[in-house]
């Protein structure tokens, strides 16, 4: 099992996620807040940054990284995201690669995210989510 997450509901609309070991993000609906939507396309963007970073390190030098930019394409009727899009830039303009290091590098971040990233292993199944709802008096 996963480390416990939780949310509580503000006075002004919004909402607090936090975590066991402290760390807390606000969302909710409006302006100056990520949505739960927002929160998935970030979750599948951190998640290839992270799984990318050793790659880019390695060939970069350390504190370097990708930008990621992630879309999906959100259809009312079915209430759902019906697929991402996902863009891994890296930016290699003052390392001077030769063409054939970059390619090698755009097939190691690759292969390291495709191996690595859980979130996107979970987006392209089918995963079931058990809910239980408990009303306390």
């Amino acid at each position: 099992m996963g480390k416990r997450l939780w949310v509580e509901r503000n006075k002004d609309g919004s909402w607090d996620a936090f975590s066991d070991d402290g760390a807390h993000i606000k969302f909710g609906k409006g302006r100056g807040v990520f949505t739960p939507g927002d929160l998935m396309k970030i979750a599948l963007a951190g998640c290839a940054a992270l799984s990318s970073q050793f790659a880019i390190e390695h060939t970069l030098g350390d504190g370097k990284g990708a930008r990621i930019v992630v879309d999906g394409t959100y259809d009312a009727d079915s209430d759902a995201y019906i697929n991402f899009n996902e863009q891994v830039v890296v930016d290699v303009t003052d390392a001077k690669l030769s063409e054939e290091d970059a390619d090698k590098l755009k097939e190691r971040v690759t292969r390291h995210i495709e191996k690595g990233c859980t979130v996107k292993h979970t987006y392209v199944q089918e995963t079931p989510v058990r809910m239980d709802v408990t009303v306390r008096r």
